[in-house]
């Protein structure tokens, strides 16, 4: 058989994103300017992006909603992007999970409030990779799937067991994480390394499993390097991604090791930062799936996330894959120091 496509599985959310004109100190008020409800959560966002780019293979869903309002929604949107909804479950045993997402206009920063319902319960019984022909099985966000993230006694977790699975069955396994305090964020995240073929972070999370600060200390190429060689010795598979404010690092188990710089941002350009690296996850997979080199996969995933924050959702930026790689003649790349 051969495997085509993309299966998102994980957090499916949906974002309330509201526009204000600036952070408030404690017992303050600021203005809401505009507000939008969108999908939200790693693999909602990727499949959307996915769609949004206009790719030609199948996009598949696998996740857990509430039988509510917001869950009809999400499955309606899911379909009319053209994702296949077969195991997208519905329950009554939580409500749909939501995100009240903050941006200041000024700086496209963002501020997240959560409600985890139904993907605080999504476990292992809900994936069913007999049923499925994909090529690569995304999962996202841990720490942020409370079953999924449950430890095991063998140190193992839930998500690890799933990834395992996935593997099994002839699927590529990628996995991207949350920025969140966790007391067991490096434990959760190294018992699902070793069933990762392709773990796509932030340096904030990457950080974490290194118990290391990687972000208010402004690293330069060399530590985000360091910490893509750590994370492959802690078992990934096959590539370790970090994706930063100034590019983007790979990490091969070959030991090459790739570097990008982002694009040259024009003051403006950003509307809003929801989203930017689910959609450099986007892009880094489309690359992957269709068999590029490293380079261009970096190339297109840096310029998926630079097409995101021209709109304050998620999605909507997102644009057809050769429209995004237009952005890098357009603007060009900064220096990665």
């Amino acid at each position: 058989m051969t495997r085509t496509g993309i299966l998102a599985g994980g957090n499916f959310i949906i974002d309330h994103v509201k526009l204000i004109d600036a952070w408030p100190e404690q017992d303050m008020l600021t203005f809401i300017r505009s507000e939008t409800s969108s999908n939200g959560g790693g693999p909602y966002n990727v499949l959307k992006d996915l769609a949004a780019m206009r790719v030609d293979y199948p996009l598949e869903a696998v996740g857990l909603v509430g039988k509510d309002a917001n869950g009809d929604w999400m499955l309606r949107d899911c379909r009319g992007a053209g994702i296949n909804t077969t195991q997208l479950h519905q329950t009554d045993a939580a409500p749909t999970s939501y995100t009240d997402a903050m941006t200041v206009s000024s700086t496209g920063r963002r501020t997240f409030f959560h409600q985890l319902g139904t993907n605080a319960i999504l476990g292992e019984a809900h994936f069913d990779f007999s049923r499925t022909h994909a090529k690569i099985f995304h999962l996202g966000y841990l720490m942020l799937l409370s079953e999924m993230d449950r430890l095991l006694p063998d140190g193992r977790s839930i998500a690890s067991r799933v990834l395992e699975a996935a593997q099994a069955a002839g699927l590529l396994t990628s996995v991207d994480l949350v920025s969140a305090d966790h007391a067991h964020f490096r434990q959760i995240t190294e018992a699902s390394l070793p069933f990762t073929d392709y773990l796509i972070v932030n340096e904030i999370e990457a950080g974490k499993v290194m118990e290391r600060d990687l972000k208010s200390t402004l690293p330069g190429l060399d530590a985000i390097q360091e910490a893509a060689l750590f994370l492959l010795e802690k078992g990934v598979r096959r590539e370790v991604i970090i994706h930063f404010e100034a590019g983007a690092v790979v990490a091969e188990k070959n030991g090459a090791v790739h570097h990008q710089p982002s694009l040259r941002l024009p003051k403006g350009f950003i509307a809003g930062a929801t989203g930017a690296g689910d959609a450099f996850a986007a892009g880094y997979l489309h690359g992957t799936h269709e068999d590029w080199p490293v380079s261009e996969r970096l190339k297109l995933a840096i310029c998926t996330a630079a097409a995101c924050l021209t709109h304050p959702t998620p999605s909507q930026g997102l644009r057809p894959v050769a429209e995004c790689l237009n952005l890098a003649e357009e603007l060009g790349f900064s220096a990665v120091k």
